[in-house]
């Protein structure tokens, strides 16, 4: 079957993300626009996306549980686990390696944990937006070693991407798929970087608002939705950019 993916979403726990971002509104969102796969990729936490995964198995919509990892460089990546426990023991260690640096909510945004209700059932107090204590290499040896995937974020942005921050692929970096803004324009990127040319690329919204939710987003050709089969068809996605 033609799958429908947005992989990169954020919820009311990222202090960038609107209020409307509940993960129950996501969800209805997908639902209307005939997305049959969004990943949960709050910024250094995983905590909004289990609630999502549950919400979704009600509604016909497969979530993928993730995190979006501002690295030491700080560059971006999405990191998606398995299952629950696989995501649990991923965020224990991403703890490992925060700063704890109080947020300030009239300053950065709120950080809300929310339930299948709406309901908000706990607060991040540390800002969430800081980089970890570990390279994008070693986030990417974690990620593989927990069966995991791994997709260096928005590459082509001029912060926070591999091409901002590094302006070249490290070596060794282990990663399934590269993604690009969805205002990306491939062909420019890649005449201004070409030795990034030899990779296979997604995109997807990055949303931050519930009306952004599948601006772009790619086509997965599966044969049956689970974790296995999306990682496997990543290597052949369709990208599919906004109009312009």
């Amino acid at each position: 079957m033609n799958c429908k993916a947005d992989l990169h979403i954020h919820t009311v726990l990222s202090p960038c993300g609107d209020l409307s971002m509940s993960p129950s509104e996501i969800i209805r969102k997908a639902v209307e626009k005939n997305i049959t796969i969004i990943g949960i990729t709050d910024h250094n936490s995983t905590l909004n996306a289990a609630v999502t995964h549950n919400i979704g198995k009600k509604n016909g919509v497969y979530v993928m549980m993730g995190v979006e990892v501002n690295t030491r460089e700080e560059v971006h990546s999405i990191c998606f686990m398995p299952d629950v426990k696989s995501l649990s023991e991923f965020q224990i260690f991403l703890d490992s390696k925060q700063t704890f640096f109080p947020n300030s909510p009239d300053k950065f945004g709120d950080q809300f944990i929310v339930d299948e209700d709406e309901n908000i059932i706990g607060e991040v107090e540390h800002l969430l937006i800081n980089s970890l204590d570990l390279s994008i290499n070693e986030l990417a040896d974690v990620v593989a070693q927990m069966n995991g995937i791994f997709i260096p974020a928005h590459v082509d942005r001029a912060r926070n991407s591999l091409s901002s921050q590094l302006g070249i692929v490290p070596d060794n970096l282990n990663f399934q798929v590269m993604e690009l803004s969805s205002f990306a324009q491939k062909t420019n990127f890649l005449e201004k970087f070409p030795w990034f040319k030899d990779y296979t690329y997604i995109t997807n919204s990055d949303a931050h608002f519930i009306n952004d939710i599948g601006k772009s987003f790619n086509c997965l050709q599966i044969e049956q939705l689970g974790f296995e089969e999306i990682k496997n068809a990543l290597k052949y996605s369709i990208l599919n950019f906004p109009e312009l």
